[in-house]
This record gives C-alpha cells, sequence and structure tokens, in this order.
C-alpha cells in the first residue's frame, strides 16, 4: 500500500494512514531516520527497510517474493505522495507485473497544493519535477519544452526545485520561456513561515538574486501565451536573410522553423522552393 505522509504540518497525517501503517508487517522508507521520527511521534514501533534509489532495483524482486507469500507492506516517502519524484516507480511495477494488488491512501502533495494556490490555471498542468542541477543540461531541458510549447502544448507547469538553486533556475526561465510569463514560488507549504509568492519569471527571478529562500520549493509557471503563427511572406523574408547570411538551406529551415514554431519539415520544404527560384 502506498501512504501519503505530511509535507510540513504533522497534522495532515490521516487516521487511515495511520491505520494502514499500524497494520503492516514493514515499513519502506526512503530513510528511516525521517520515517521513524514521524512514526515515534505516533507512537508506532514497525519493522522499517529503506528504499531508495541506490537499492530499489535490488530489492524489488525479493520484496515483490515476500508481498506475494502474504507479508503486508507500506510505502512511504520522507513527504508527501509516494513516487511523485520520489522512489518507488520500480517496485510498483514489479509487483503489478507480478498480479500483487496494489492500493494507496490519498494525502499531501506538494505540487497539488502549491497549483491551487499559484492563481494560475488549474488545469491541464504538466507535473515536471526537478530541473537538471547543472546549467547546460537544465538551458537544453527549457529549450526542449519550448519547443514543445511551440508546437502546441498550452498548460500551467510545475517544478520542484533546492532551495540553492532557485535563484538560478529562475533566472534560467525567464530567458528560457519568457520574463514575462506569470508564475508563483511556493515554499515551506503547510509550515508555519508558508509562503507563495506570485508575478513573472523575470520579477521572482530578480528577488530571488538577493533573497535566500529556505524549506522546500515548488515553482508554478502560467501556460505559454498565445502566438500567432508566422505568415507566409514572414517565413520567406527569414529563410532568404538566413541563406543570405551564409546558412546552408537545412540550417536556415532548422532556424527559421525554431523561430517561428513551425514544424521544420514544412519549413524545409519552402526552403527547397525558394532555392529552386533563385
Amino acid at each position: 500500500m502506498l501512504v501519503a505522509t505530511p509535507i510540513g504540518n504533522l497534522g495532515d497525517l490521516s487516521p487511515r494512514a495511520l491505520a494502514a501503517i499500524r497494520d503492516a508487517d514493514v515499513v519502506l522508507c526512503e530513510d528511516s531516520r525521517v520515517t521513524g521520527g514521524l512514526l515515534a511521534r505516533q507512537s508506532i514501533a514497525a519493522t522499517m527497510i529503506p528504499l531508495h534509489d541506490h537499492n530499489e532495483a535490488a530489492q524489488a524482486p525479493r520484496l515483490v517474493e515476500r508481498m506475494k507469500a502474504g507479508e503486508r507492506f507500506v510505502l512511504v516517502s520522507d513527504a508527501g505522495t509516494p513516487l511523485v519524484s520520489d522512489p518507488g516507480y520500480r517496485l510498483v511495477r514489479a509487483a503489478i507485473d507480478a498480479g500483487v494488488t496494489i492500493s494507496a491512501v490519498p494525502g499531501p502533495n506538494a505540487a497539488v497544493m502549491a497549483l491551487s494556490l499559484s492563481g494560475l490555471p488549474p488545469h491541464p498542468f504538466l507535473f515536471l519535477g526537478f530541473l537538471p542541477a547543472r546549467g547546460g543540461p537544465r538551458t537544453a531541458e527549457l529549450k526542449r519544452l519550448r519547443g514543445i510549447e511551440h508546437a502546441g502544448l498550452s498548460a500551467t507547469l510545475v517544478f520542484y526545485e533546492a532551495p540553492h538553486r532557485l535563484a538560478e533556475a529562475l533566472a534560467a526561465m525567464a530567458e528560457g520561456l519568457g520574463p514575462d510569463r506569470p508564475a508563483a514560488v511556493a515554499r515551506e507549504l503547510t509550515k508555519r513561515f508558508e509562503e507563495v509568492r506570485r508575478g513573472s519569471l523575470g520579477s521572482l527571478a530578480a528577488h530571488y538574486a538577493t533573497v535566500e529562500a529556505r524549506g522546500e520549493i515548488c515553482i508554478v509557471v502560467g501556460p505559454a501565451p498565445e502566438e500567432a503563427a508566422a505568415g507566409a511572406d514572414e517565413v520567406d523574408a527569414r529563410l532568404r536573410a538566413a541563406m543570405a547570411g551564409g546558412m546552408t538551406l537545412r540550417d536556415a529551415a532548422a532556424s527559421v522553423a525554431e523561430a517561428t514554431g513551425l514544424k521544420r519539415r514544412d519549413v524545409y520544404r519552402r526552403a527547397l522552393e525558394l532555392g529552386d527560384q533563385s
């Protein structure tokens, strides 16, 4: 059974979650120190087995065999809903493939709570977890995401981020997704110093460039604004300028497709036509 645990306020541990943990033979957890502290406050003594990214693949087959033998397992993460940017997917997939029944006790989830509090359109939304920690891969991922938006994606985006990377992540988002995009930074959700700061990506990046952020953080970014499709004259002008500047026909088509959000094959076809006319 998958059991959600509090993301901050311990009062959010539901009676059903407590009952499931008490009834389990084994509690699978990310960090036994974190889960042990939570259970101790509830006067629960439980057998705990750590399950994390480094051991999940090796542990899964053995745990599934024990499930098939009738042992009752509960899976929790350090905070929030299991599997959401936390370990557990490989175990759940292995259990399903083995015919083991999986159930869940719903509860706190930082991404959904941040979305609800952001003031941005709640649906559709796309949860993307953590961006890459290093600058180059992060920029590439944001560029890929912007390309998907050019192709038609229109959704509110939800990210997790570490506090020490918040300022640089917001700066990268402002550059890659647009400084005027509406956004919100939610931190310390359900805790005493809960804060939701709303504004444009540019203004939020400027704020957190000088203000230290603390606690668990969610970033919510509003959908991309609707963009008028580039007309045929604009595409032709861009292609001619690119080719006049020394680009190959293929590179010119790729550049114009990225700039306009049009399909590369359509722009390339038009570039071929212009090449034949010259």
